[in-house]
């Protein structure tokens, strides 16, 4: 507070106001000694130094200003062992909750947690990006809405034994199961594929609605199940944790299986029920 005090009055010259900073000289705030030996004199007239009414201490300056879009900000930041991000995330969260921050005082989340964010809505595009395309060359192949809308249903309810898989396993959901997904919906897609092309076929050859998609059922059931075994086998070693680097790919391995595995029973059952009842 020695550097300057400014004036409860501005001085005015030439109807322009200037503020008025009072200042001590270099000599009284070249040392701590020096500070607590100022006198002061009150307004009754009274002297007394500074260092007998005041406790003075020494305060380093800050060595760094931040500043990002013209504001000031302070980077904290942390290494987690043993905690994955979405619980680090809520932990800072409901501590900082506590604090009652003033108004003022804006905070955001950056590091991993900001590109872990940024690459969900990028994968979250990529999903539905993947859907159409996947809705697309279904439609264009068998011509006509009810197969798609049918494989399609199967594969959005299969991203159920992905979560399943992940809560079974203990791993939470994160950029790898993401990927897991979207794998997902493709493989289911190419269950679907093999089931109503046989089903198609069934019928030119004068089968019944009904009586050709229990054909296409029979027919396909050993691709379809064999093909998931075979995936599920190849993933295992992932899931399990099996080698060198395999924690960053557990995840999707996980989701894979899980995934797979509710596939597998969806295609025999609810696409066919679904495109039975749209094209009977």
């Amino acid at each position: 507070m020695l550097d300057g005090v400014t004036a409860s009055q501005p001085m005015v010259v030439e109807d322009r106001p200037y503020t008025v900073r009072i200042r001590f000289p270099a000599d009284v705030r070249s040392s701590l000694s020096s500070i607590n030996n100022t006198v002061i004199i009150s307004p009754t007239g009274q002297t007394a130094t500074l260092g007998s009414i005041a406790d003075m201490t020494v305060t380093p300056g800050q060595t760094e200003i931040l500043q990002d879009n013209q504001q000031r900000y302070v980077a904290v930041t942390a290494r987690l062992q043993g905690l994955d991000m979405g619980h680090a995330i809520s932990d800072v969260q409901a501590a900082l909750a506590e604090l009652h921050m003033p108004s003022a005082i804006r905070i955001e989340y950056g590091g991993e947690y900001k590109t872990q964010q940024q690459s969900f809505r990028d994968l979250t595009l990529v999903l539905a990006l993947a859907v159409m395309f996947v809705f697309l060359v279904l439609l264009f192949e068998f011509r006509n809405f009810s197969a798609p809308i049918s494989i399609l249903v199967s594969a959005v309810l299969s991203t159920a034994g992905v979560f399943v898989a992940l809560l079974v396993s203990g791993i939470t959901f994160n950029l790898s199961s993401f990927m897991g997904l979207i794998m997902v919906i493709g493989i289911v897609a190419k269950n679907g594929i093999l089931l109503l092309d046989a089903n198609d076929k069934f019928r030119e050859a004068g089968f019944s609605s009904e009586e050709a998609i229990f054909q296409a059922g029979r027919r396909r059931l050993r691709p379809i199940v064999m093909t998931a075994i075979a995936a599920v086998v190849g993933m295992l070693p992932l899931a399990l944790g099996i080698g060198a680097g395999s924690q960053m790919l557990q995840p999707l391995a996980v989701s894979v299986i899980g995934g797979l595995l509710i596939a597998m029973i969806l295609s025999l059952f609810v696409t066919p029920t679904i495109y039975y009842y749209m094209t009977r």
